[in-house]
């Protein structure tokens, strides 16, 4: 078998340096909570692909579904050719979205197209220009996604010219907001939006329930439906960016359940699909409905071996109880890393989507140097952990929501040993 090293000489020749990878591994099988490499090197994993194998690598629900797709066809484009598990998909997003209006779906290829789709569709159905945005935001690597998203090292640095009409506002940030609670935070954002946009110039308002790629930030309670109603209000649709947070992977269907939000769009991906590279877009009847026909798709959206496989997974999460499978991992999170050690100045996020914010002990700068090295000490010890935040100084933890009590409790043995070093 091909070594690691042997890949990655290949890889140099081949690749494009400005792909990047967190290991230098390269995997032979993975499935439950390891990942096993072609050297034969097992690795705990708390990263789930960046919270896309929720119900585990090669689960065996979507591993039969997308068989049994295969052998009968792999595409027709459901543009040209429609098929019942686009449908299925569809009405499953209706189903586990929150909300108790009536609503529909259509189905991407990733969470960069939700994103555009969800803007394209508030856009045309308000007729109106402006997108407004939060500190510390992720929402893509497209042109129009990379303008919505707020940090420019490594995703927007010398792409730009960026697309226009979008508007950044202040975040909830608990720990960096000096006191503030979630009616306060909510008041300044607004204070931002209606001074420097107007909320009749307002399309939309975007916002992560739980910042992903911005640190796992979690708002005070209270901000999100302030700005939810502050939507509403003014006529503007209020979209959640799900992608990283949906599909059980908070100890909810969607994060949004957590504050009893009932977003008029709700974008998802990642974890949806079990591995392999679907999307979509749910949210109010009316606002689906108001582009015109052709407005929206795309040649591969809702690829029928991709819906089969969206369509296992919910019904494994369904089957395993995978929400309270996610609080359950969380809490042994959280318990395992409080009072780890003062440089460590907050636990934070929701079922298994936690983080750990490091700081200089004493105070709130943060430590990207420190967050680094205890990243690359879990690595070199054989766990995968991701880091993340504007400032890097957190670690993220996304580990599959199927993981074993017994790789988790070694993968937090690990983690624990490396932030002591």
């Amino acid at each position: 078998m091909t070594s690691s090293e042997e890949l990655h000489k290949r890889r140099l020749a081949a690749v494009a340096q400005g792909v990047g990878s967190v290991v230098p591994a390269y995997v032979d099988h993975a499935g439950g909570g390891t990942i096993t490499d072609v050297d034969g090197r097992e690795w705990i994993d708390f990263a789930s692909g960046i919270a896309v194998t929720n119900v585990g690598n090669a689960a065996p629900r979507v591993v039969e579904a997308v068989r049994a797709q295969v052998e009968r066809f792999t595409h027709t484009c459901f543009m040209v050719a429609p098929y019942e598990s686009y449908v299925a998909v569809c009405e499953e997003l209706i189903t586990l979205t929150p909300g108790t209006f009536e609503k529909r779906a259509a189905l991407f290829n990733s969470g960069a197209e939700a994103v555009e789709n969800a803007v394209k569709i508030a856009r045309h159905a308000t007729g109106r220009p402006a997108v407004v945005v939060f500190d510390h935001a992720y929402h893509g690597r497209t042109n129009l996604t990379m303008a919505l998203t707020a940090k420019n090292m490594p995703y927007k640095h010398r792409f730009g010219p960026f697309a226009p009409e979008v508007y950044r506002a202040p975040m909830s940030y608990p720990l960096r907001d000096g006191g503030l609670d979630g009616a306060e935070a909510a008041r300044r954002a607004i204070d931002v939006i209606e001074k420097q946009v107007g909320g009749s110039n307002v399309a939309a308002v975007l916002i992560e329930p739980i910042q992903g790629e911005g640190g796992f930030v979690v708002p005070a309670p209270g901000f999100l439906p302030a700005i939810a109603a502050w939507a509403k209000a003014n006529g503007a649709v209020f979209i959640a960016d799900e992608i990283q947070t949906g599909f059980a992977r908070t100890g909810q269907w969607f994060a949004s359940e957590h504050e009893r939000l009932e977003p008029d769009l709700i974008t998802t991906a990642k974890g949806m699909g079990g591995g392999l590279p679907i999307a979509g877009v749910a949210g109010r009847a009316d606002l689906m409905d108001a582009v015109h026909a052709g407005g929206l798709g795309g040649t591969y959206g809702g690829n029928p071996v991709a819906c089969a496989a969206a369509l296992a997974a919910i019904e494994t999460m369904r089957e395993l109880d995978l929400n309270a499978a996610a609080q359950r991992i969380g809490a042994t999170l959280k318990a395992a890393l409080a009072d780890t050690d003062p440089g460590v100045a907050e636990v934070r996020g929701r079922g298994a989507m936690i983080a750990v914010e490091l700081v200089i002990p004493g105070t709130i700068e943060p430590d990207p140097t420190r967050t680094a090295a205890v990243s690359k000490a879990c690595h070199d010890a054989g766990l995968l952990t991701l880091t993340c935040g504007t400032y890097g100084n957190v670690l993220r933890f996304l580990p599959p929501l199927v993981i074993p009590d017994e790789d988790l409790n070694r993968g937090i043995d690990i983690l624990r040993r490396a932030l002591l070093t």
